[in-house]
């Protein structure tokens, strides 16, 4: 039996960029709509949204039918919350609001086997394919082609990013703007100079440690961000998706009705006076 390696992983290995989704509804025919679209992994909430654990297995499937990674964001603070989207085989866990090294310290001895951490054995779930396959395989999977990500939302954590980056055991940082803006009281100003001088100072950190480091959007042109050292890029959401497709729709259908006639051999285009926009 043969373990699915990490295609964020493959890719960025080999010096290319990774791109993602994220997805606040649970329905898994949306993943497999991304999956179409080509992304290189499905970005998937625990923390802000009410998903359960069943309908995530079923949204890691959906994602492994295309090929796709899936990246979890977990509720911090609990051990199981940290490994069960692992045991479901999700490609990647993101932690939020990771502030000091310890912390990170301890999410990698809480999420990775010997001889990198302490995490409890199993291997009765998917991930170690039921029990299905040698131990060592499992751990040496589980250890080399899933992914750590750690968010820098805060300006403790970015007073602490580089002891953070020093960390051993994790592959990826992330910077998240909107926490990051909220907290130095510039709420979604996401360029506002001093959060676009936190976001390079995370792209540096992640480079100078040998880590990745990953974007939730495009904040600025691609050749910039890479320039920062950024190589992971989330390009969308599905509900600002479809958000903007619904008002699209429902706009072009209350716009003003028009009237075609000739007159002197051409075609006129005629507005009701009495015609508002709604």
């Amino acid at each position: 039996m043969k373990l699915r390696p990490s295609r964020i992983l493959s890719e960025l290995r080999l010096g290319g960029c990774a791109t993602s989704l994220k997805l606040n509804l649970a329905d898994p025919r949306i993943i497999e709509l991304c999956g179409l679209s080509g992304a290189s992994a499905v970005w998937i909430c625990n923390e802000h949204v009410g998903n359960d654990w069943f309908n995530l297995e079923n949204q890691i499937r959906a994602a492994k039918l295309y090929n796709m990674d899936t990246i979890v964001r977990v509720e911090k603070g609990s051990y199981s919350d940290y490994i069960k989207p692992f045991e479901a085989d999700a490609t990647a866990i993101m932690v939020p609001h990771v502030s000091t090294a310890a912390d990170a310290m301890d999410i990698v001895q809480m999420t990775r086997f010997h001889s990198l951490g302490k995490r409890a054995m199993d291997g009765g779930n998917v991930d170690g394919q039921y029990c299905q396959i040698p131990l060592a395989d499992y751990i040496a999977h589980s250890n080399s082609e899933r992914i750590l990500i750690f968010q820098i939302e805060s300006p403790e954590a970015l007073e602490n990013v580089e002891a953070i980056a020093a960390v051993p055991g994790f592959e990826m940082l992330l910077f998240g703007p909107g926490d990051f803006s909220h907290l130095i009281g510039k709420p979604g100003e996401v360029n506002h100079p001093t959060v676009v001088a936190a976001r390079k100072k995370v792209g540096a950190a992640a480079k100078k440690y040998g880590k990745f480091a990953m974007v939730p959007g495009m904040l600025a042109p691609r050749s910039v961000l890479e320039e920062e050292g950024f190589q992971c890029f989330n390009l969308g959401a599905d509900v600002l998706g479809l958000a903007e497709y619904f008002q699209k729709k429902v706009a072009a259908f209350h716009e003003p009705r028009v009237q075609r006639t000739v007159v002197d051999g051409m075609e006129r285009i005629l507005v009701p006076a009495n015609q508002t926009r709604l």
